[in-house]
């Protein structure tokens, strides 16, 4: 409560003043010197004692100004807004001309309590005055623009019905800042038992959530505050918000931790330029790993909290970007979630138009790479509170968050809700897949690397889990994409997803089964390109070829036949030459890429070695491939 001494002092110098000049509104002696009582109270901080003599002054003298000036502000800073309000109220009816300042803090207060028309006509008031200050003249303009933002929004409210997720989830204490993994197979959440935060999770079983349990004892502790996380798609890396660690830099810091089998690892700091001597806090990580986002008040932002992001490198993560001018403002930005479409970014903002306090907002990266300005997400998804901490599922239609004003089990509880249509990010799907030993069906720790064959990028690269196998990657509609496993000791293993022109129903979900290297076995390149009846490789086929060439450079005494392939529409003749051509256009990129030609022989079989029916265009198009074996190892 010790800001109340700064926020109540532009009417403590003017009760002062009065004192002074003992030219009060009331003439009344009980109420004077209940009064005087009050601000004695108030310079001793004891707030309640201070309220009970300020409305002793009054009742002894219902006109006196000051008392409900004075009155009215500690309400305010106690955020008992209706109380305040009548307060203001009664200082305006008494004297319009008061203090001008009676007019900024009602308007703000009935932004609070959802009273638009009447703030928006009290703030306009107040801008009639003269000689207001730039930094009060701001911040006036700002609250009319919530005002104006509030009356268009209310009168438009989007969809928005909340569901709790129910006593497995949710307790007499407080649940908050829930994220879920791609699959929506697990839920972490803070949890608030005590005044000390840590870590739950949950896993859903047959659609429905299991009673939630303690995360780790490796990242949870008793005496420091862990909450604010993000969890990587695949739930193996844990990025949180650590507070006072005698590990960290600052006051909170980002620490991460990483999964290992059923177990959590032993977290640590990020360091710097992420962490530093300041506040850090609230992470959010990208779909590929790459770019943390995240909320501080570090030097060089536009005002209050900032949201920044820094990039990762082969030289770890690199200095932290400001997300710019349309994502932060000179009040607050926090709460930021970057949806696995690498596109849609969700956080909230007082800076922004609102209906009061923080609301949730929304943007989008536009062509020129750069982020658009925030969109707010409406009423009654918003209100004139303070509404953060959302997240998103992968497939971008169910929201997450966490309210107390819903009438859950307690305290804040985790809800979730349909997201309108069009505040949804991009389609997201995922694929999730095993990998194992073909022999002995051994799960396999192996590189999975996904790329986005149309700009020859990889959008995801890590290892399946060692004691499962397991792994799991996001892709983002309207692309298509090469998939890549490899482990040392194994042909590697190539699929295709292609996600152009229609829209996933279901995830991808396989079990790979790595060959060794043996003669004999063979590798389709699910990812090699060719246009119809044309033998030039596609540019989307470079991320392929390069596979294959660090195949050969890590294997160098392996031999391979490249072999080509058509299926049985057509003369027989021209696809034994087209299919031979092609073999011998993979064999030609080989060749310039220092692979020894004599490691290399090349083959047409045209449709003499079908692996699908030629009944139908998908079976067909399984035919047509290009694939290699090895003759030498």
């Amino acid at each position: 409560m010790r800001v109340l001494v700064f926020s109540v002092l532009l009417f403590f110098i003017t009760s002062y003043s009065f004192a002074q000049q003992r030219q009060y509104s009331t003439t009344d002696r009980d109420a004077i010197k209940f009064f005087a009582l009050a601000n004695t109270n108030l310079d001793d901080h004891m707030y309640d004692e201070a309220a009970e003599n300020l409305q002793k002054a009054i009742e002894a003298d219902d006109k006196f100004i000051e008392a409900h000036a004075v009155l009215g502000d500690l309400l305010r800073q106690m955020r008992n807004y209706n109380a305040a309000i009548a307060q203001f109220k009664k200082v305006i009816t008494l004297n319009p001309e008061f203090n001008r300042a009676v007019y900024l803090k009602i308007g703000e207060m009935e932004i609070n309590s959802s009273q638009y028309e009447l703030a928006q006509q009290h703030l306009e008031k107040y801008l009639t005055y003269p000689n207001i200050t730039a930094q009060n003249n701001a911040y006036a303009q700002k609250l009319i623009a919530d005002c104006k933002f509030s009356i268009l929004a209310v009168s438009h409210p989007v969809p928005f019905k909340p569901v709790n997720l129910g006593p497995a989830i949710n307790t007499e204490a407080d649940e908050y800042l829930p994220v879920a993994t791609a699959d929506e197979a697990t839920l972490i959440f803070t949890r608030k038992i005590n005044n000390n935060e840590d870590f739950y999770k949950s896993n859903k079983e047959n659609n429905k959530w299991q009673t939630a349990t303690y995360l780790s004892d490796l990242i949870n502790t008793p005496q420091y505050n862990e909450g604010a996380e993000s969890i990587s798609q695949d739930g193996k890396y844990l990025f949180f918000t650590g507070c006072n660690r005698p590990d960290g830099l600052g006051r909170c810091d980002i620490y991460i931790a990483q999964k290992k089998g059923d177990n959590w690892g032993k977290p640590f700091d990020l360091s710097p330029p992420v962490n530093t001597t300041g506040w850090e806090s609230q992470p959010s990580i990208s779909a590929d790993g790459k770019t943390l986002y995240f909320v501080s008040n570090r030097k060089g932002g536009y005002g209050g909290y900032d949201i920044w992001k820094s990039s990762l490198s082969d030289k770890g993560w690199g200095e932290p970007e400001n997300m710019g001018p349309n994502i932060n403002t000179v009040y607050d930005e926090q709460s930021p979630f970057i949806h696995p479409d690498d596109s849609t970014f969700y956080f909230c903002s007082n800076g922004w138009p609102g209906l009061g306090g923080k609301d949730l907002f929304m943007s989008r990266l536009g062509k020129d790479g750069k982020w658009q300005k925030p969109e707010n997400l409406g009423y009654p998804i918003n209100s004139s509170g303070d509404e953060n901490g959302l997240t998103l599922t992968a497939n971008g239609t169910y929201a997450f968050f966490s309210s107390n004003n819903l009438n859950g089990f307690g305290g804040f509880d985790i809800y979730t809700f349909e997201l309108p249509a069009n505040l949804r990010p991009q389609l997201v799907t995922y694929v999730k897949g095993t990998v194992s030993d073909a022999k002995t069906k051994r799960p396999l720790e192996a590189a999975v690397e996904i790329i986005d064959l149309q700009k020859n990028e990889a959008v995801y690269q890590d290892y399946s889990d060692d004691s499962q196998g397991a792994f799991l990657a996001t892709l983002t509609a309207g692309k298509n994409y090469g998939l890549n496993i490899s482990r040392s000791g194994y042909l590697f293993y190539s699929a295709n997803f292609s996600l152009v022109g229609h829209e996933p129903k279901n995830p991808f979900e396989i079990a790979v089964l790595l060959e060794p290297i043996e003669i004999g076995n063979k590798v389709i390149l699910n990812n090699i390109f060719f246009d119809t009846n044309k033998f030039d490789l596609k540019t989307e086929s470079v991320a392929e070829l390069q596979q294959l060439v660090s195949f050969l450079t890590v294997n160098p005494t392996v031999h391979i036949e490249i072999s080509g392939h058509t299926d049985n529409v057509g003369n027989d003749q021209l696809n034994q030459t087209l299919s031979e051509n092609r073999a011998k256009s993979v064999y030609q990129y080989l060749v310039s890429n220092k692979v020894a030609a004599d490691r290399l022989v090349f083959k047409g079989y045209g449709k003499t070695q079908p692996i699908a029916p030629n009944t139908t265009e998908e079976d067909r198009k399984k035919n047509r491939r290009t694939e290699f074996k090895i003759i030498a190892k």
